[in-house]
């Protein structure tokens, strides 16, 4: 999702959220719940001794039931840190700076640690030649943003989660596009 629009004399900045929304914290919340409660299931099954506060565990049989449980609540807990893990490192967020001064656009974005951790790309202005929208109304609706580039495939300006209103995206194009003075692809 990218954020409101930021604009001066000299450049047009474009904040986009990364992994840091509502639903990012209900799934890791949700997976965190259900692993550990599968896990300590099969603790009781296997313990006889019930760990669980709403009900009792120590009817299961640990061989097989008890088993798969401690199986999928080992998956479910490693899924929930995964996400946990998404959300402290902010993977996905950046933003989309346009810049007259310098005459340069950036496309910043935070990765998962490693050599990648940061992702910049840097393109000259005259290397820019529109902005293509996408539009696609239905089940699975998509409205995304791509900056044509001279020579290079079509780069994203969008980020991911909840398509915006088609207010929204027409609003960030027209801005984009009046700034930099280029066409738009797709409206």
């Amino acid at each position: 999702m990218v954020l409101g629009i930021t604009e001066t004399e000299q450049a047009l900045r474009f904040k986009v959220i990364g992994c840091k929304r509502l639903s990012t914290y209900l799934t890791a919340t949700a997976l965190t719940i259900g692993g550990v409660g599968f896990f300590l299931a099969s603790i009781s099954s296997y313990t006889k001794k019930n760990i669980l506060p709403f009900t009792d565990a120590t009817q299961l049989l640990f061989f097989p039931q008890g088993i798969v449980m401690g199986f999928y609540g080992v998956l479910g807990s490693l899924f929930a840190l995964y996400y946990w893990l998404t959300v402290v490192w902010d993977v996905g967020s950046g933003y989309n700076e346009f810049n007259r001064r310098t005459q340069k656009v950036t496309v910043y974005r935070n990765g998962f640690p490693g050599k990648n951790r940061e992702i910049e790309l840097v393109y000259p202005f005259k290397s820019i030649q529109g902005v293509r929208v996408v539009l696609k109304e239905g089940l699975n609706p998509r409205r995304l943003l791509y900056l044509k580039v001279k020579g290079k495939n079509d780069i994203r300006l969008s980020g991911v989660g909840q398509p915006p209103a088609l207010a929204v995206v027409e609003d960030q194009a027209a801005a984009i596009a009046r700034f930099m003075d280029i066409p738009v692809d797709g409206l």
